[in-house]
């Protein structure tokens, strides 16, 4: 998998991130959302493919993307498809970070050290490539613009910025209420995508259904299972560093 393209995480958290705050949006949300962003990523590359609500990976070879490597590494261990909304609602401290700290060495975001109640040390993003956080946000607002059906690529990333909540940071107040409405609605258009951003919505809500049938391609496969409590913000705590589950640390103020 070929580095000259950002991935779908990547592209999530440019979208989440506040260019007058340097925080991102939705925190704790965007976290679950990272971690379907990875699933979606890694069935683009081929890597794995949804079975009914599961994940199973059809192909084990690294992808080249240590952190999409490591998620790809971790479900191979399983040993035998693991449902969506477990995997997404599993410990994902730092990933957040992780993704930050390559945006900043990539050079699309810098950090700012700054201070909380003049004290506690914090750390802020601001994006520096404004071009391509205004390509990213074009791609979404033309697919909702002109109805036409977005690539997999967009689909996926409308689906989750959806799903984590990132409509009213996207598309705010009442002027953007029938915006909101359209990028819900572009889940549609990628069955894997559905498959994930329902699987993040589950467990914010903490959902507990039967197993669903195909929603057909209003929902694509997914199935609503009892989901476990999303995961804590790996970088709200001020003044401490937590450790991610592949290595990284996460570093305070960047929510």
């Amino acid at each position: 998998m070929g580095r000259s393209r950002r991935t779908i995480p990547e592209e999530l958290l440019l979208l989440a991130l506040d260019p007058a705050t340097g925080t991102t949006a939705q925190p704790q949300s965007l976290d679950l959302g990272l971690a379907g962003a990875q699933l979606v990523e890694l069935a683009l590359a081929g890597r794995i493919a949804p079975d009914g609500d599961r994940i199973a990976v059809v192909m084990a070879r690294p992808t080249g993307d240590p952190t999409l490597d490591s998620a790809l590494e971790l479900l191979r261990r399983r040993g035998s498809p693991v449902r969506a909304v477990h995997w997404i609602g599993g410990p994902r401290l730092g990933l957040r970070q992780t993704y930050l700290t390559h945006l900043e060495r990539c050079g699309m975001v810098h950090a700012v050290a700054g201070q909380m109640c003049g004290v506690l040390p914090t750390t802020r993003y601001q994006a520096t490539e404004s071009a391509i956080s205004r390509e990213i946000r074009a791609r979404l607002d033309n697919a909702i613009r002109t109805g036409v059906p977005p690539d997999p690529r967009t689909a996926a990333l409308a689906a989750l910025a959806h799903a984590v909540g990132l409509g009213k940071h996207l598309y705010p107040g009442n002027e953007g209420r029938s915006s909101r409405s359209r990028l819900r609605d572009l889940i549609r258009h990628d069955p894997m995508g559905g498959l994930v951003a329902h699987a993040v919505m589950d467990v914010q809500n903490g959902v507990a259904a039967q197993p669903r049938r195909n929603a057909g391609p209003g929902g694509g496969p997914g199935t609503r299972q009892a989901a476990a409590h999303p995961t804590a913000d790996a970088t709200g705590v001020p003044g401490q560093s937590r450790r991610h589950g592949h290595g990284s640390m996460a570093r305070v103020g960047a929510r």
